[in-house]
């Protein structure tokens, strides 16, 4: 049974590549595992050890990867967004508890600053230049004894924390155990039918669930390899792709709709390296850019539906022969899946109601917020916050955030239905529906929305568009045409807030 990152890590066929990295030298699983039983010890003598939270702040790439598998092989990892700002790292270093902080060696983030403040010890990664992909050596002591508690984590350990997005509230802990990611990443290597000759090229930010487990960890839970880009960038996509020559890659819907821009200048590329797959995942994909992916890439588009207290997966669409289906997130896809009314009532097919998950990969409970537990779980299921609808066929559907719902004078409204009839509009590039607030009505509809290169439509026109094919309650008042709809730190479209951003 593989329960631990380390676990996942020694069942690798040791001359096999894990990680690797363009342009450079890959790591084979004998070397990570060896890297992985080195750190472990360096952060035992430096009096770091199991359930010991470590705060891992450094840029994506391949040392990124191997410092979170090598760490959380033996301590807690929580990796934070290089590009926070020293209040916000002030925040999360103290919120964490961190007993220390990594950076890369010389790094001038002001996390480093923050530690100091704090009395938070910090250890430096230095990178190998000649080495293979991520490998990298600890510097930094800490003062005092070496850790009792040493060694590789056990299955109830803490192997990964994270914070929820707190877009309405203040950001609550997350704790996933070993047991936790581990059951993920056997659900997505199961789900997408991975083996050892898969590669996967990640272009996900590693300081997030879908990166670091829907990459990384289900592709070494396969024996496959990884290979880690320094990040997502349009324009460097298809040399990577031609280089690394991966099987599938997983990301959000707007990095695949800026893969697709620059398709068409890279056809070649995209014949010689046919993908098995594309996966999508923590955002709804518009039907519209799933068709156009399948068609570029001629490969099946598998839209996924996660979060980070899942330890990402929940439900996935099949791969082909069996049905996948535009607009669904497909069938339960690891743990338990149903839906549920406010009572507490699981719902039959074809009811609408709130997703609600048990399973192995779903962690316990938020860190000290009992009010937040008491709302979240009702007889033993995890209340999602998702509104969403099976099918005959067991297909889930999400409906909306039940957050995002507009509430206009006592009608409902999803913003995603909305965003579908919008997206249809040939001038449409991309689009995020979001209410506002109504003096009268309590809230109203607005829909900001980015057109394609070299086209027009005027807000009248767009309005009409979709007065033709939603209710008239459901038609956006106030359309807003921006050069770029604001994003969070993962690429997502922000729905919640938006309002306020754009000063509405």
């Amino acid at each position: 049974m593989t329960t631990t990152v380390f676990d996942i890590i020694a069942a690798g066929t040791p001359t096999a590549t894990a990680i690797g990295m363009p342009g450079g030298s890959p790591q084979t699983y004998a070397g990570l595992k060896t890297l992985t039983e080195r750190t472990v010890a360096a952060l035992n003598e430096r009096g770091i050890g199991r359930n010991d939270r470590v705060a891992i702040v450094l840029d994506n790439g391949p040392e990124m990867a191997t410092a979170f598998l090598a760490i959380a092989a033996g301590a807690t990892t929580a990796p934070l967004n290089p590009a926070y700002r020293e209040d916000e790292f002030d925040f999360y270093l103290s919120d964490l508890n961190a007993k220390a902080l990594v950076i890369s060696y010389g790094s001038e983030t002001p996390a480093r600053a923050v530690a100091k403040k704090r009395g938070i010890p910090v250890i430096e990664i230095e990178g190998s230049l000649y080495g293979a992909a991520g490998d990298f050596r600890l510097r930094g002591k800490i003062d005092g004894p070496a850790t009792t508690n040493g060694g590789m984590a056990q299955p109830d350990d803490c192997a990964l924390v994270l914070h929820t997005s707190g877009t309405t509230s203040r950001p609550k802990i997350v704790p996933l155990s070993q047991a936790n990611v581990c059951a993920s990443a056997k659900h997505i290597s199961e789900t997408l039918a991975l083996t050892p000759k898969d590669v996967c090229l990640n272009i996900m930010p590693l300081f997030h669930i879908h990166g670091l487990i829907a990459a990384v960890l289900s592709s070494l839970r396969a024996g496959a390899s990884v290979i880690c880009s320094p990040g997502f960038n349009a324009l460097q996509f298809f040399s990577w792709v031609k280089e690394a020559k991966p099987s599938w890659y997983t990301a959000v819907p707007t990095m695949h709709q800026a893969i697709l821009s620059r398709a068409a200048r890279n056809k070649e590329i995209i014949d010689e390296n046919k993908l098995r797959f594309i996966r999508s995942s923590s955002a709804s994909l518009p039907p519209q850019v799933m068709t156009e992916l399948e068609d570029v890439f001629g490969a099946p588009v598998i839209e996924a539906y996660g979060m980070t207290e899942a330890a990402h997966q929940m439900a996935s669409n099949p791969l082909p022969p069996k049905a996948h289906k535009a607009g669904s997130v497909g069938l339960p896809g690891g743990p338990d899946v149903a839906i549920m009314d406010d009572n507490g009532k699981i719902l039959a097919n074809g009811e609408t109601g709130e997703i609600v998950i048990k399973g192995p990969n779903v962690f316990a409970g938020y860190e000290a917020n009992d009010k937040a537990n008491a709302e979240a779980f009702t007889n033993g299921w995890f209340r999602t916050g998702d509104q969403g609808v099976k099918d005959a066929e067991g297909y889930i559907s999400l409906t909306g955030r039940l957050k995002e719902i507009i509430n206009r004078g006592g009608e409902k409204i999803s913003p995603r239905e909305v965003d579908e009839v919008i997206m249809d509009h040939p001038a449409v590039e991309q689009v995020v529906t979001f209410g506002v607030k109504h003096d009268k009505l309590g809230e109203d509809v607005a829909a900001a929305v980015v057109l394609r290169e070299g086209q027009t439509v005027s807000e009248a026109d767009l309005r009409k568009f979709i007065g033709e094919r939603v209710a008239d309650f459901k038609v956006p008042r106030k359309v807003l045409f921006l050069k770029e709809i604001p994003k969070g730190a993962t690429g997502k479209l922000q729905r919640i807030g938006l309002a306020e951003k754009l000063g509405l």
